[in-house]
């Protein structure tokens, strides 16, 4: 039977916009600027580009780069040439880059010619790699070194266009199927070898569309990116604002000054990061209240309600979302009630610091326990009491929760258990609806039998005036088993003594809940989405322990 229906793919929206906004600028970066015309024709032109190189339908195609219009094109480019896009975070050692090319079993690599660099003692031991393609960044810093039998991409792009093969090698903007895999994301891999997420084009379409809703995305956003491009493939957002029409400004290293004048050369009404990429923003020495609407969307950590109040101070709309690399980044949002509005601000803001309701996009959350069937081993999910007190697990499911584990389908089946994907995160359910993450499972403090959100604690010490940053990790306990305790980093300017911040939170959580003891540092570990990286503090605080209880 044949149909007019076209399968849902992200591409269109770049290919309506061209054709909508021809001359409206699409891309700001340093010097230049890029219209939606000359970034339509900059995505075909690499697109025929990667297949004159031999990329196939389905091949994966790796970048190594940081937030420029080479990789925002790529976005759009790899999945145009029928290919799969891997974007590697940019701060892993060159081990953890070949471990990713390999598993991905990529076929091109194409790296920012400053990155580049650090891929020499790995160059030739990919096992799949057959091309490895260096991109010259024209406002980034020189590149030192070379890369054996490296082709750059100005001398592809250039071979490509004088081949007639390779016009007639540019696929269309639609495809066939949208349930085909458009990206793979690798996770963090904090616990093991990390895992290749697969999202598909529907998926994509449908995540970029939520992101413009709950975003408010039009024509006139100008979106900043703090976040990084190869995180959740930048949680959908470069697909976002094609489709709305907007300008997305690249910003090479994220520096609290660069941001600002950014912010203000630009009149950047968006951006997304991390608390600590916020919090580092908020306290930047160019720091000031802004004149304009400014949307800041975070995630990766509970907002504490002391960061929503900074905000709201500096004209700043603090708009909090959840999710997961296996969600395309953001599932839910906490969306605004306006009888929120009557309430005062602590109060504001410990509502507003809640994970939420699902996105649009979303199916819903649900917080749920595990009943296992003692005859058969099966597992029954049931759904906590939405008292705001019971824990359990967030599970969820629907159109934008990954495909699966690339090559992994015993990983994808155990986080797929009873039908519902299983973030290992553990929350509860509120009356009015609303989730809220109270901690990782393997983060969660157990002492003297008793369950301790690392959340709740850090909240309560980040309260405290002097405190910047705060992370809180179990630490051993002859008594108890472990205990929480506070690493901290003070604001510039200000003091405290342990005793005053053991105090101040003495006196806002309950006693056995609170820390013993605080260490002040200077920085704390944390990934390149800006996640404090807690498991690095646990190691350090239970070297040489034999047992070490889990969490």
């Amino acid at each position: 039977m044949e149909t007019w229906l076209t399968g849902l793919t992200p591409l269109s929206f770049l290919e309506r916009s061209a054709a909508v906004f021809p001359d409206k600028t699409a891309v700001v970066y340093g010097r230049s600027e890029l219209t939606y015309r000359e970034l339509s024709d900059a995505v075909q032109q690499r697109a025929r580009a990667l297949r004159a190189a031999g990329v196939r339908p389905g091949d994966r195609v790796a970048y190594l780069m940081p937030n420029i219009p080479e990789l925002l094109i790529a976005t759009f480019a790899v999945p145009l040439a029928g290919a799969v896009l891997v974007a590697v975070n940019t701060r892993l050692a060159p081990e953890e880059v070949r471990y990713i090319c390999d598993h991905s079993q990529a076929r091109v690599l194409v790296a920012d010619s400053v990155l580049a660099v650090a891929l020499a003692p790995i160059a030739a031991h990919l096992s799949t790699v057959e091309s490895i393609i260096i991109a010259a960044d024209p406002e980034g810093p020189p590149a030192q070194g070379t890369i054996p039998n490296a082709v750059s991409l100005s001398e592809l792009l250039a071979g490509a266009a004088a081949d007639p093969a390779g016009e007639e090698a540019a696929p269309a903007w639609a495809v066939a199927d949208e349930h085909a895999t458009i990206s793979i994301n690798y996770t963090s891999g904090t616990t093991g070898r990390p895992k290749g997420v697969m999202y598909t084009h529907r998926g994509a379409y449908l995540n970029a569309l939520g992101e413009v809703f709950h975003s408010r995305h039009d024509e006139h956003s100008v979106y900043l990116w703090t976040l990084p491009m190869f995180h959740c493939n930048g949680w959908c957002t470069a697909w976002a604002l094609a489709a709305a029409g907007g300008t997305q400004v690249c910003l090479r290293e994220v520096r609290g000054d660069t941001i600002w004048q950014l912010l203000d050369r630009h009149g950047v009404t968006h951006l997304n990061g991390a608390p600590t990429v916020v919090t580092a923003i908020m306290n930047a020495e160019q720091a000031h209240p802004v004149d304009r609407p400014l949307l800041v969307t975070t995630a990766g950590a509970p907002p504490s309600p002391t960061m929503i109040q900074q905000a709201e101070q500096m004209g700043l709309r603090l708009v909090h979302v959840y999710g997961l690399t296996e969600s395309y980044g953001p599932y839910s949002v906490c969306q605004w009630q306006e009888s929120w509005g009557a309430a005062d601000q602590e109060t504001r803001a410990r509502l507003q610091a809640r994970q939420g309701v699902g996105m649009i996009q979303a199916e819903r959350l649900r917080v749920v326990r595990t009943n296992t069937d003692t005859d058969t081993g099966d597992g029954e999910l049931v759904d906590v009491p939405a008292d705001g007190v019971t824990m359990g697990e967030i599970v969820m499911r629907g159109n934008n929760v990954m495909k699966g584990y690339f090559r992994d389908e015993a990983a994808t089946a155990a986080a797929f258990a009873g039908g519902w994907f299983h973030s290992g995160d553990l929350g509860v359910m509120h009356p009015d609806g609303y989730v809220e993450l109270r901690d990782r499972a393997k983060d969660v403090v157990i002492s003297g039998g008793e369950n301790i959100s690392t959340v709740e604690v850090e909240q309560a010490v980040v309260s405290h005036p002097a405190v910047l940053e705060a992370a809180v990790v179990g630490v051993p306990d002859d008594r108890w088993g472990e205990r929480p305790k506070a690493f901290v980093i003070l604001r510039p300017g200000h003091t405290a003594t342990e005793v005053e911040i053991l105090a101040h939170v003495r006196s806002r959580i309950a006693h056995y809940k609170a820390p013993r003891d605080v260490e002040f540092v200077t920085a704390l570990p944390k990934t390149s989405t800006g996640k404090i990286r807690k498991f690095e503090l646990r190691e350090k605080e239970w070297t040489g322990h034999q047992r070490r209880v889990q969490g």
